[in-house]
């Protein structure tokens, strides 16, 4: 990952531009997103509980899926020049620890008006299973 985010401008994306990236869900990015947030809940981080359930291991916080939206858009699309404005979420299947998500964004409309693209938002994971769903709507500030 590069620290350095795209520079889209309004102009310049289009409907259709898309991107995607890979992450593991690794055991530190579960714990540390359960220290940022407060959310202990045993689901996702006690293995004898999760054992238990219909998951039958821990389950990763559906927000910390969420998160990598924003990566998505504050890096790559737009990038330097967004400005989120909102996004729907659907958690469709559970993501577990060590699953390999795709994290992926296409551009499916502009508003010449307010400067606003929506963003079709998905993650699935290495079985290629759709583990989220939504739209995002971004505003594009040109400097």
């Amino acid at each position: 990952m590069t620290n350095s985010p795209l520079e889209y401008t309004f102009d310049s994306i289009n409907v259709g531009t898309n991107h995607e990236f890979g992450i593991t869900v690794t055991e530190k990015l579960v714990s540390n997103f359960s220290e940022i947030s407060g959310d202990f809940n045993p689901l996702h981080m006690d293995e004898n509980y999760a054992t238990k359930t219909k998951f039958k291991k821990r389950v990763c916080h559906g927000m910390l899926l969420a998160s990598f939206l924003s990566r998505l858009v504050g890096m790559y699309m737009p990038g330097k020049n967004a400005l989120y404005f909102s996004q729907t979420l659907n958690f469709t299947s559970p993501c577990f620890i060590n699953d390999t998500i795709i994290v992926k964004g296409e551009v499916i409309e502009k508003n010449d008006a307010t400067k606003i693209i929506t963003v079709k938002t998905t993650i699935t994971n290495q079985k290629n299973e759709l583990i989220l769903n939504g739209d995002a709507k971004i505003m594009i500030m040109n400097n």
